[in-house]
C-alpha cells in the first residue's frame, strides 16, 4: 500500500489504493490511516486535481516524506559516511586518508563531549558518574553499553558492521579517536577508551584511567 502511493507521483484516494494493490475499499482504508498514524503518510480532503465538485470531498493521501530504516542490531552507516565524506573534504597534504578519517572522529566526539558538558554542566566528573553519562550517548548511536564493573563498559554492538570487517583496523581507530575524544570533551577523569577487540562486539571499551579492569570482573 505504501509503495503504490508513493509510485502515484500524486495524492491518491481510498478508491485508487483499493483498486491499486488489490483489496476492498475498506481494508484500504484501515491501512492508510494506519500509515497515517505512523507518520508515513499525510492526508487531507480535497477533490483529485483541485478541482471543484459537488459533493463530499474525498481523503487523498500521500507520502509524508519520512525516511524509515530499521536495523537489528542497530547499523549507524550513515554516522561512519558522513564522518568519512568530512575527512576528504577536510583532509590536508599533511596528512594521508586514514588520519584524516581519525582526526575527524576524534573532533566529531570531543563535539559531542563539550556539548553535554556545557549542557548539563556537571561540574568535575569522576569515573562512575561520567561512564552513566556515556552510556546514554552510546544507547543513541547504537553501541549497546553493557555495564560490567562501576568504572567499566563494554560495547555489544558494533553499529559500523559489516563495514567494520572490510577495514577493521581503520573502523576500529575510528571509534576509539571518536570515544577518547568524547571522554576529553566530557572532561571525566579516571576514565578511558581502550581498544580491547572482541568476536562481534565493538573494539572499544570504557575502562580505569590507572588500571585495566580484570577480565574476572566481567559477567557473562
Amino acid at each position: 500500500m505504501y509503495v503504490f502511493v508513493r509510485r502515484a507521483g500524486r495524492p491518491v484516494t481510498r478508491d485508487e489504493a483499493a483498486a491499486g494493490v488489490g483489496i476492498s475499499r475498506k481494508l484500504a482504508a484501515f491501512h492508510l490511516d494506519k500509515l497515517v498514524d505512523a507518520g508515513l503518510l499525510r492526508a487531507h480532503y480535497e477533490h483529485p486535481g483541485g478541482l471543484r465538485k459537488v459533493g463530499r470531498q474525498p481523503k487523498l493521501y500521500e507520502p509524508s516524506g519520512v525516511t524509515v530504516q530499521v536495523s537489528i542490531p542497530e547499523r549507524r552507516h550513515d554516522f561512519l559516511a558522513d564522518l568519512l565524506m568530512e575527512a576528504v573534504q577536510t583532509g590536508t597534504r599533511d596528512e594521508d586518508g586514514r588520519q584524516a578519517a581519525v582526526r575527524v572522529a576524534r573532533e566529531r566526539g570531543h563535539g559531542l563531549g563539550t556539548a553535554e558538558r556545557e549542557a548539563t554542566r556537571p561540574g568535575r566528573l569522576g569515573a562512575e558518574r561520567g561512564l552513566t553519562i556515556c552510556e546514554h550517548m552510546l544507547e543513541r548511536y547504537g553501541f549497546e553499553p553493557a555495564r560490567l564493573a562501576p568504572t567499566r563498559l563494554r560495547l555489544r554492538n558494533c553499529p559500523f558492521h559489516p563495514l567494520a570487517a572490510r577495514s577493521p583496523d581503520l573502523v576500529c581507530a575510528m571509534n576509539h579517536a571518536f570515544l577518547g575524544g568524547y571522554l576529553d570533551g566530557l572532561r571525566v577523569t579516571g576514565l578511558r577508551a581502550d581498544l580491547d577487540p572482541r568476536p562481534g562486539e565493538c573494539c572499544v571499551a570504557l575502562s580505569p584511567a590507572d588500571t585495566r579492569a580484570e577480565a574476572a570482573d566481567e559477567s557473562p
